[in-house]
């Protein structure tokens, strides 16, 4: 039985992915800093860990290697966005964002970087539109989903003569905190709560798209039609697309 390892296994796109896999026969270890509403099966176990731990965060990598017969895909999905103008952002919160989305992965892709040159297996990266493209209100996020891509395209580089895969998922909108848009002081939330948001995607079907393109192999995989256009606009022009961008986006604030 092939695994799957998947950051912020918790959240709503994170649970779609497992159930996708585990459907097809997969086993998926589901690792977030919180497991309530997650049962251990026959298929699944639930981890709890603080990624941004880097020693929890190696511990129990070690833990899931030496209890799993291989490690075959890592899903890099845990995340964090951040809703502000940069001007109203600390630098302190601009850090916290970067440790989530971009260390807590760069050290998870350390710490089964062997195991995956073990099964010839596969990195997946859930990065965004905003990995590849501006977008408004949000540079903390948008600058770590750029590194996250800029880590994973380069490392993609080194480890193909293992035979290991590095895959990047962008979806636009997600719909996976509806109804959860807990806001702190440093204006960072979940991701898929936010009100600005368009054309979002159900989970369920981010998940399908994502595995789709990941099974076959697909280095980049835009996501949803919003994904599709921005990805074909950029490459043509991406003055045009920033221009287009800020104006929905800023059009969609929430009124304060």
């Amino acid at each position: 039985m092939k695994t799957a390892v998947i950051s912020g296994g918790n959240g709503g796109l994170g649970r779609a992915l497992a159930d996708e896999l585990e459907a097809e026969g997969w086993h998926c270890v589901l690792m977030d800093v919180s497991i309530t509403g997650l049962q251990a099966t026959a298929r699944r176990t639930p981890i709890k860990v603080d990624l941004t731990d880097t020693g929890a965060l190696h511990a129990a990598a070690a833990d899931i290697t030496a209890t799993r017969p291989s490690i075959d895909m890592v899903i890099y999905n845990a995340g964090v966005t951040q809703i502000a103008p940069f001007g109203e952002t600390t630098a302190d919160s601009h850090r916290r964002v970067f440790e989530i989305n971009y260390f807590a992965a760069v050290e998870m892709a350390r710490a089964f970087l062997h195991p995956l040159r073990q099964s010839r297996g596969t990195h997946l990266a859930i990065s965004s539109v905003a990995g590849f493209s501006p977008l408004y209100g949000r540079t903390a996020y948008a600058a770590s989903k750029h590194a996250l891509q800029g880590f994973f395209t380069t490392l993609r580089s080194e480890e193909r003569a293992f035979g290991v895969r590095c895959l990047i998922a962008a979806p636009s909108f997600v719909a996976t905190n509806v109804g959860r848009a807990e806001r702190g002081d440093d204006a960072i939330m979940r991701p898929g709560a936010a009100a600005d948001s368009m054309d979002q995607m159900t989970p369920e079907d981010a998940a399908k798209i994502i595995l789709q393109g990941a099974l076959k192999g697909r280095a980049f995989i835009p996501v949803g039609r919003v994904a599709r256009l921005a990805a074909l606009l950029v490459r043509l022009s991406p003055s045009l697309y920033e221009w287009v961008m800020g104006r929905n986006m800023h059009a969609r604030e929430p009124t304060k």
